[in-house]
C-alpha cells in the first residue's frame, strides 16, 4: 500500500482532498480528516523533492476545494441553456486556481526536518492561506477547516479566542499527528505524539462546555421578531409577471395573526423587488407589513448613479409609518457573482460572457444601524457573513447581527448549509446574537454562543417568531484583538517547528 501511495501520488492527494470534505457541513465526518490529512502528510514526509511536495499538496487542493465548491453550480443551472457549458469550467477553476492554496504550505513545511515539526509548519501555513483567501481577488473565505466542529456546539466555543482560522490550525494539528505511527519506531515520542492529538480535543470540548455554561441564553426580552420565509422558488422570484404576486405574499405571510405584538417584520435579500426611488408607488403598498410602532426590514434592490451610470446596489431598506428610516448598501459583492473583477481590463470577446453579470456598486463598509426602540444591529448582505474580524463597525460596536441573504440559487445542496456554519461562527468570534433571515432558508435565531436557539429548514414556507434573548453580546479575545490572536498561535506553532527541527540534529 505504501508503494501504491508512492506511484500514484499525484491521485492518491486529489483522492485525500475529495475524502476532506466530508469532514465539512453538512456531512461532518471529521475523523475522516484523520485519513485524509494523515494522507498528506505521509506523501509530504515521502516526498523526494520540493516539487514532488508541492504536487501532492496541489492535487489535494484541487479536490478538496472542486468538491467543496461543487454546490456552485447549481447557480448556474437555474438557466441552463445559457450558462450550462461553464459548469466544468466552474469546477475545474475553483479547484485549480484555490489549489495553490494548499500547494505553498506543502511545499514550506519542506523546510523543517522531523514530522511533528513540518505539522506544525503545514498547519501554520496552511491557516496564513486560509486568511490569504479571504482578500485576494476581494476574498473568498468560503469553508474554512474550522467549521468541520459546527456540529457541536461545544467545540466551535475556541473560536472565540483564536477564531475559526486558530480552529482551522489546531484542526489539521489534531489530525496529522497521528500519523506519527508511520514513521517513528522510538514508542516514546509515539506515545507523546499521539497524547497531545488526543488532549487537544479533549480542552475543546472542556473549555466549550466551561463556556456554555457561564453564558446561558435562559432569558429573553420584549422584542419581538417575525422573520418571514416563503421559499419562492429562484427561478420565479424574478419573473416579471410573478413580482407584485411575490411581494403579496411577503405582506400576507407578514401580517398573519401573531401570538404577541411584532416590534421588526424580517424579509430576506432582495424580497422587495421594487425600486423605490424608481418606483415610490411600491412604498405604499411595503407600508402594509409594517408592524404598528415597529419596522419591516427588508433586503432590496437600490439604483445610484456613480457619475456615469446607473448602477444596482443590493441593499437593505428598514421601512416605519413614515417611509424609509435607515438603508445599507452591501459593501462586500460577490467576484464573478455582482461584479467581474478587472472587468474594464478585460479583452472584447470576453464581454458576452461577463455582461451577463450585473455590476453592483459596492456600499461604504459595515455599519450599525440604530432605529428608535431597537438595539443596534449590525447589518449583513449574503455572503458578507463568511469573513471572520470583517463583520463589524468597529468604530460602533452593535449589539446584535442582522445578516439577509437568499440561497435560493443553491438549491438543496451543500451550499446553504455552509452558509448558516459560516454564521454560526461569527456570532461566537464576535460574541453577538445573529438573526439570519433567508428566502428560502435556513432563516435562524442564533445566540451569542453560536447556539441555534430557532430556526426554519431550507426549502420551507413559513415564518419564525421568537423573542430577542435579554443579553445580546459578550465581549469575547476575538472580537478585541481579531486576527492578532490568530497569528500569535501561528507563531508559536512555528517557533515549536524551529526547535522540534533544531533539536533533531
Amino acid at each position: 500500500m505504501r508503494n501504491l501511495f508512492l506511484t500514484y501520488h499525484k491521485t492518491s492527494a486529489l483522492i485525500f482532498g475529495c475524502l476532506s470534505v466530508l469532514a465539512l457541513p453538512p456531512f461532518y465526518l471529521t475523523p475522516l480528516l484523520l485519513i485524509s490529512f494523515g494522507g498528506l502528510m505521509f506523501l509530504l514526509e515521502t516526498s523526494s523533492s520540493p516539487k514532488k511536495a508541492f504536487s501532492a499538496g496541489y492535487w489535494f487542493g484541487f479536490g478538496h476545494f472542486a468538491c467543496g465548491l461543487f454546490w456552485i453550480n447549481n447557480a448556474l443551472m437555474m438557466d441552463l441553456p445559457r450558462l450550462g457549458w461553464l459548469i466544468p469550467l466552474t469546477f475545474i477553476a475553483s479547484g485549480g486556481f484555490f489549489g495553490l492554496f494548499t500547494a505553498l504550505p506543502a511545499l514550506f513545511c519542506r523546510l523543517f526536518k522531523t514530522f511533528p515539526a513540518k505539522v506544525l509548519a503545514f498547519a501554520a501555513a496552511w491557516t496564513a492561506c486560509e486568511w490569504l483567501r479571504s482578500f485576494i481577488l476581494t476574498g473568498f473565505p468560503w469553508n474554512l477547516l474550522g467549521t468541520v466542529w459546527v456540529f457541536s456546539d461545544r467545540a466551535i466555543q475556541a473560536a472565540s479566542v483564536f477564531g475559526t482560522y486558530g480552529l482551522s490550525l489546531l484542526t489539521i494539528i489534531m489530525a496529522s499527528l497521528p500519523a506519527i505511527v508511520l514513521f517513528s519506531s522510538d514508542k516514546k515520542t509515539i506515545f507523546a505524539t499521539l497524547f497531545i492529538s488526543a488532549l487537544l480535543p479533549a480542552l475543546l470540548f472542556a473549555y466549550g462546555e466551561w463556556r456554555l455554561q457561564r453564558y446561558p441564553d435562559d432569558s429573553f426580552s420584549d422584542l419581538n421578531i417575525r422573520i418571514v420565509q416563503p421559499s419562492i422558488p429562484q427561478q420565479m422570484k424574478w419573473q416579471k409577471e410573478m413580482l407584485e404576486s411575490n411581494l403579496q405574499t411577503y405582506i400576507n405571510m407578514s401580517v398573519q395573526t401573531p401570538a404577541v405584538k411584532n416590534n421588526l417584520i424580517i424579509w430576506g435579500e432582495t424580497a422587495n423587488p421594487f425600486v423605490l426611488n424608481m418606483e415610490p408607488q411600491y412604498l405604499e403598498v411595503l407600508r402594509r407589513a409594517v408592524p404598528a410602532n415597529g419596522y419591516l426590514i427588508t433586503g432590496a434592490l437600490n439604483y445610484v448613479h456613480d457619475g456615469e451610470k446607473w448602477r444596482p446596489v443590493n441593499a437593505m431598506q428598514a421601512i416605519d409609518s413614515d417611509g424609509i428610516a435607515a438603508s445599507y448598501g452591501k459593501s462586500h459583492l460577490v467576484p464573478f457573482g455582482e461584479y467581474i473583477p478587472l472587468r474594464r481590463y478585460l479583452p472584447q470577446s470576453l464581454k458576452p460572457v461577463t455582461n451577463v453579470i450585473a455590476d453592483f456598486m459596492p456600499g461604504s463598509g459595515n455599519e450599525t444601524i440604530t432605529l428608535p426602540g431597537i438595539p443596534p444591529f449590525g447589518i449583513l448582505i449574503c455572503y458578507e457573513i463568511i469573513f471572520p474580524a470583517e463583520v463589524i463597525d468597529s468604530q460602533q460596536r452593535p449589539e446584535w447581527l442582522l445578516n439577509l441573504t437568499n440561497d435560493g440559487w443553491y438549491g438543496d445542496s451543500s451550499g446553504p448549509r455552509q452558509h448558516l456554519a459560516a454564521a454560526r461562527m461569527r456570532a461566537v468570534e464576535e460574541g453577538l446574537t445573529l438573526v439570519r433571515a433567508a428566502n428560502s432558508g435556513i432563516s435562524a435565531l442564533i445566540s451569542k454562543t453560536g447556539v441555534v436557539l430557532k430556526e426554519l429548514p431550507l426549502n420551507t414556507s413559513g415564518t419564525l417568531d421568537f423573542s430577542l434573548p435579554q443579553q445580546l453580546s459578550c465581549r469575547t479575545i476575538y472580537s478585541k484583538y481579531h486576527n492578532l490572536t490568530v497569528m500569535l498561535l501561528c507563531i508559536f506553532a512555528l517557533i515549536t517547528a524551529y526547535c522540534l527541527s533544531k533539536h533533531s540534529d
